[in-house]
């Protein structure tokens, strides 16, 4: 029997379920990121007290930068996941991108934007 080369189409809807799952979630996290970036909700320095408020600023411009961060990475993953809906819609979601072959499925599960396979990503593929 030859060896497998591609998920079958029943396969492929459970993995788009799994990814559009992760990407609800991923840009429900990313606005609350955004939000505390932007500071939307209302809480600054300007409503504390004149003696905090050096402490303060310095915190949230901490706090803010770290948020930053922490946006823009979840932008990268909501990115990548987009991206693997492309691949489900073209028939090549699961294919490593350095072998060829089939990502297993329990990578694909727990890292369902996963273009390389795990023997590929650690460089044993010559």
């Amino acid at each position: 029997m030859a060896e497998k080369t591609r998920y079958s189409d029943a396969e492929l809807e459970e993995f788009r379920a799994i990814i559009l799952e992760k990407l609800d979630r991923a840009k429900k996290d990313y606005e609350l990121l955004r939000s505390g970036v932007n500071n939307s909700d209302g809480n600054d320095v300007a409503d504390t007290s004149p003696t905090f408020k050096v402490l303060e600023e310095g915190a949230a411009t901490l706090s803010k930068e770290e948020a930053g961060r922490l946006a823009q990475r979840q932008m990268r993953f909501i990115q990548n996941l987009q991206a693997a809906l492309v691949r489900i819609e073209n028939k090549t979601y699961g294919i490593c991108r350095e072998t060829g072959k089939l990502i297993p499925k329990e990578r694909l599960r727990a890292v369902p934007h996963a273009t390389l396979s795990i023997e590929a990503k650690q460089g044993g593929v010559k």
